[in-house]
């Protein structure tokens, strides 16, 4: 466990050790008062007087204990929680530098509320665990293991009969932590589901009463939380028996020594005073030994919880050059494409070309692999065989931030984030100036929708741009694409939030953005790209035909069948409007 946590620990280290060191001073102090204890009663079992003098030295040094106690123990934990929030911050770098160099499509696939999780619930909960169990852990099972060692040395019958509870005990203990461990997966992956269905309840909420189906909704909801109530119960039913006996158990050492011991008293095999002090050593073991054991139960979820989080964000790295761009041109080839989510290959062997300064669109049914086939050329995903090149240059050989560079990504869900529009628009070129910005949002047909906000272009988008509407984002997203000026652009279903009385305006956009550039397009709504220089109908993840849009109405079947349902939906209309 320690070699796992030590990596993120680094240089914090020092103060995890003088934490242990001050709690463990912090102990001694808490217990030094019970031998006082012993001091003032010995004398009193052999009918001996106490001087007053002695009786308030020993009640100062009580006195004294206490503030050591206190002190130590509070510097204790501040060294421990340095140690421990560095330590976090250490963990989340890692994570975070080890989610960025995954395949953007991976992340997606993980979940807004999975990763939001990992971030923020599982790795605060490993503060605890850092900052008390370690520290706390040590401290309180190095002194009693001591003081046990000093009951044998001063009688090792009592100390035999202590034993026992302690014997007793940690039996539960194992028992207990042996029934939590084989059910740990299982209660963080319930968390998870449950984690991830609140928030796609929350999120899906509009939806949800729009159509009526707050029924089916709310009972996934309700079904996901009392499966998770349930299994926790069913959890905790099973551990309770043994967590009652060992914490009724351990702190009472005394539970033999005083039936027992007082027969060997009685007896004279021992005098009281010599069951007097290892009574109150006993006394001073319980309660630190119960704090230590219950400290052991969280080492092994120290361990789960870094191996899982270590383990979701270890998958292979996006496959990454070292070079910048060195194309000759930008000119872009798919050559035998293979591509598949987990075992299932949704691309199967397509080549494609697209030349510089020509625009090529995907057309196909939904599934049959068009946006897909886009994402892998702005590198979501490494292939599974095959390769992309662009100017001749596979973009594996290039670093992400070379390929970002030349490539222009616009999808229909555009996410804005909660800053000005400006700034938004800004993240096309961040060095740009503010008369290019302006000129980039005049292009995108944004003046329209800008001057109807009193602040402009400086209006705060809203959380994921809620002050604007589909189009008005999307009209956002291509003014960054405008601002950018990436010679190879990627539009996926770019005009999907289109209103009609804005179709015009839109396709305005669409016109500046693709000036002298090698565009990929995708679009149900084929009259959009009717004009394509190439268009590739894309079928069961295959490209079954490439040709201009006359050519395809002559020879393809599958095209006029799409052109014919493009037709119709165009021109459908309400009966009796």
């Amino acid at each position: 466990m320690f070699k796992r946590v030590a990596p993120y620990i680094g240089e914090y280290k020092k103060y995890t050790v003088w934490a242990v060191i001050m709690m463990t001073l912090g102990i001694i102090a808490s217990i030094l008062p019970y031998f006082f204890l012993y001091q003032i009663i010995s004398p009193l079992t052999r009918g001996e007087s106490i001087d007053m003098t002695f009786l308030l030295i020993r009640v100062a040094a009580v006195a004294v204990c206490e503030i050591i106690y206190s002190v130590s123990y509070v510097q204790g934990l501040a060294f421990s929680h340095v140690s421990a929030y560095n330590t976090l911050k250490n963990l989340r770098i890692s994570l975070q530098s080890k989610l960025e160099k995954q395949p953007l499509g991976s992340i997606k696939e993980l979940g807004t509320g999975r990763i939001k999780k990992v971030f923020t619930d599982d790795i605060d909960q490993i503060e605890l665990l850092l900052a008390h169990a370690i520290p706390e852990g040590i401290a309180n099972v190095a002194i009693p293991v001591i003081i046990i060692i000093l009951m044998f040395i001063y009688d090792w019958r009592l100390g035999l009969l202590s034993l026992v509870p302690l014997i007793v005990g940690m039996i539960a203990m194992g028992m207990m932590m042996h029934q939590g461990m084989s059910k740990m997966n299982a209660y963080y992956e319930s968390a998870a589901r449950m984690n991830n269905t609140i928030i796609e309840y929350v999120n899906g909420m509009e939806v949800v009463k729009v159509f009526n189906k707050d029924g089916d909704s709310y009972k996934r909801f309700g079904d996901v939380v009392r499966s998770y109530r349930d299994f926790t119960i069913a959890w905790y039913k099973v551990c309770w028996p043994w967590m009652a006996t060992y914490t009724s158990v351990l702190p009472c050492l005394v539970l033999l020594m005083i039936p027992f011991g007082s027969g060997m008293v009685l007896g004279g095999i021992i005098s009281l005073d010599k069951l007097i002090l290892v009574m109150c050593m006993s006394f001073a073991v319980g309660p630190s030994f119960l704090k230590a054991l219950n400290f052991a139960g969280k080492f092994p979820q120290l361990d789960y919880k870094i191996a899982e989080l270590e383990k979701m964000m270890d998958k292979p790295a996006l496959k990454e050059g070292t070079a910048d761009f060195t194309g000759n041109n930008y000119d872009i080839e798919f050559k035998d494409i293979h591509f598949g989510y987990d075992e299932t290959e949704v691309i199967k062997g397509v080549d494609l070309s697209l030349k510089q300064g020509t625009t090529t669109a995907l057309v196909g049914e939904s599934g049959s692999g068009k946006s897909t086939l886009a994402k892998l050329l702005v590198h979501y995903y490494d292939l599974n065989s095959g390769a992309i090149t662009i100017g001749g240059q596979d973009i594996t050989d290039m670093k992400l931030e070379a390929l970002n560079n030349k490539v222009a990504f616009v999808s229909q869900e555009q996410f804005l984030f909660n800053t000005t529009l400006y700034e938004n628009i800004l993240i096309g070129r961040p060095d740009a100036t503010e008369d290019e910005v302006m000129v980039a949002a005049k292009r995108a047909q944004c003046e329209e929708f800008l001057n109807r906000f009193p602040d402009g272009i400086m209006t705060q988008a809203g959380d994921g741009g809620k002050q604007l509407s589909g189009g008005e984002r999307q009209r956002i997203s291509l003014a960054r694409a405008l601002l950018k000026d990436a010679p190879v652009i990627v539009l996926d279903e770019a005009t999907a939030f289109m209103d009609p009385e804005n179709e015009e305006k839109m396709n305005a956009a669409l016109d500046e953005i693709v000036k002298d550039k090698t565009v990929l397009v995708i679009a149900h709504r084929l009259s959009t790209i009717k004009n394509a220089d190439n268009i590739c109908v894309m079928k069961d993840g295959v490209c079954i035909a490439s040709d201009t849009h006359d050519g395809l109405l002559q020879t393809c079947t599958e095209y006029r069948k799409l052109w014919d349902a493009s037709v119709s939906a165009s021109t459908w209309k309400i009966k009796g409007a």
